[in-house]
């Protein structure tokens, strides 16, 4: 019988855990999926977004009930930096560490846009962004899909905070202590895989680190190429099984 290992999916902003509904199915039986929603997110979204609150969500997610299943964490954009700032704090704690649309280096230009767009979402109301969001996902993924993901709703109050907290805190070299093998995966047209090398060059302690670009993936390309994401995940499931089984 395989070995059971925990997989830890966080989500985008403005998302939440309902962006991962396929993936029980795709991982497999074998595998605890936990997909937790991030503060001012989903089932959390009366809740006020901190950096540590979200770190703390991790923390709880990647434990679980202590029966010391290796664990796979991987995040989504906001997500996947948040998860490097968890990994960055326990370097040994992880059997594998995945980061999705979250390689660009958020200072600079990019930082100053994202900024912009986080205020720009502020005054358009929540109304208006829910309204356009569901119309990109009706456009973009399947109808069952986007039905979970509406139903679920969207966070926009905790976007200010969060990603800045991205820009000021997140850099490459928070991977350079994390000994567990590192995924980085972009969509081919993803505005946050611009320097993946860099990523990459920074995780010096892992064992082996791996770079993935889904073929005509946006930003969003965990919702639209699941089976791609999923079939890069697996990777860092059998790296988790034969490092425990050693």
């Amino acid at each position: 019988m395989p070995l059971p290992v925990r997989v830890v999916l966080v989500h985008g902003s403005q998302l939440s855990g309902a962006q991962w509904a396929r993936y029980a199915g795709l991982l497999g039986p074998d595998v605890d999926l936990v997909v937790p929603d991030l503060p001012a997110h989903g089932s959390r979204r009366g809740e006020p977004f901190t950096w540590e609150a979200a770190l703390d969500v991790i923390g709880h997610a990647v434990s679980g009930d202590g029966d010391g299943r290796p664990v796979v964490l991987a995040g989504h954009s906001l997500g996947g930096y948040l998860a490097m700032a968890w990994a960055a704090e326990h370097p040994r704690a992880l059997a594998g560490l995945a980061l999705l649309g979250a390689t660009a280096v958020p200072k600079g230009p990019g930082a100053a846009l994202y900024r912009g767009l986080a205020r720009v979402e502020h005054r358009l109301g929540v109304d208006r962004m829910s309204r356009a969001l569901d119309r990109e996902f009706d456009a973009l993924l399947p109808e069952d899909l986007a039905a979970v993901i509406k139903e679920a709703g969207y966070g926009f109050d905790g976007i200010p905070a969060a990603w800045d907290g991205v820009m000021t805190r997140c850099r490459p070299e928070m991977l350079a202590e994390v000994t567990c093998p590192v995924l980085l995966v972009a969509g081919q047209l993803d505005q946050l895989r611009v320097e993946a090398r860099r990523f990459a060059r920074a995780a010096r302690s892992a064992p082996w680190v791996r770079r993935v670009t889904v073929p005509r993936g946006l930003h969003v390309f965990p919702l639209t190429h699941p089976h791609e994401t999923a079939a890069a995940l697996w990777e860092l499931v059998i790296a988790a099984r034969t490092r425990t089984d050693r």
